[in-house]
């Protein structure tokens, strides 16, 4: 309901009898406040053939005030409610990017979640730090590079004005969570690039000059 405010449960049985014109059929069974207008709802497993009616996850509009402003784009408000009872229960309030309007919610035992990537998924991986280098083909240039705590398997690499450069960046650490960054401020480049996985980024070299390119996720000291 979104004037409302509110989430409502309904017995469609009684809401069939209540159309039908039954006066004595109690079609609203619950009501519960969220904050503020609901946009979207979303039910534990509704968009499968297991859906469960536990769990409703409602998308809120409106709510802005609800949390500290960090910037021009404020964050809005996503509460799941507990709908398995005869009475609705708020079970989680959290924070979510301006404008939601779309959610899903999967039991966690079907989330088959991997450690590290393969790095034979990626075709272009650098797979031994000595294939790194700067590979020239008239003005298209390809940059091959490693990374493993606590360095890139080159310190410095020198380009010519107007290249077109290819970086490819492959992570060597084998280690749950060990993401390395690699950030190039002036060309506005920063990606991220996880453990075992092959990431690139494709720039003209129209800038003059030295320019530092450094790991945006620190995992060791001088990296």
């Amino acid at each position: 309901l979104f004037v409302d405010s509110q989430i409502v449960k309904w017995n469609v049985e009684a809401a069939i009898k209540s159309f039908k014109g039954d006066k004595e059929a109690q079609a609203v069974v619950d009501r519960i406040d969220v904050h503020y207008q609901p946009g979207h709802g979303f039910t534990s497993m509704g968009e499968t053939k297991e859906s469960d009616g536990r769990y409703f996850n409602s998308d809120n509009k409106f709510s802005k005030d609800r949390f500290l402003p960090v910037g021009p784009l404020h964050c809005e408000t996503a509460q799941l409610i507990d709908i398995s009872g005869d009475k609705m229960k708020l079970v989680h309030d959290h924070s979510v990017l301006s404008e939601p309007h779309d959610s899903i919610i999967v039991r966690r035992d079907i989330i088959k979640t991997r450690q590290i990537y393969d790095m034979d998924e990626f075709p272009n991986a650098v797979k031994d730090p000595a294939e790194s280098g700067v590979f020239r083909n008239g003005k298209k240039v390809t940059v091959k590079l490693t990374s493993q705590a606590p360095a890139f398997s080159m310190r410095e690499f020198k380009l010519k004005k107007g290249d077109e450069v290819t970086l490819i960046l492959t992570n060597h650490d084998k280690v749950e969570d060990l993401t390395h960054g690699f950030a190039m401020p002036k060309y506005d480049i920063n990606f991220i690039v996880n453990p075992q996985e092959t990431k690139s980024v494709t720039f003209i070299a129209d800038k003059p000059g030295v320019y530092w390119c450094y790991c945006t996720h620190f995992c060791h000291a001088m990296h």
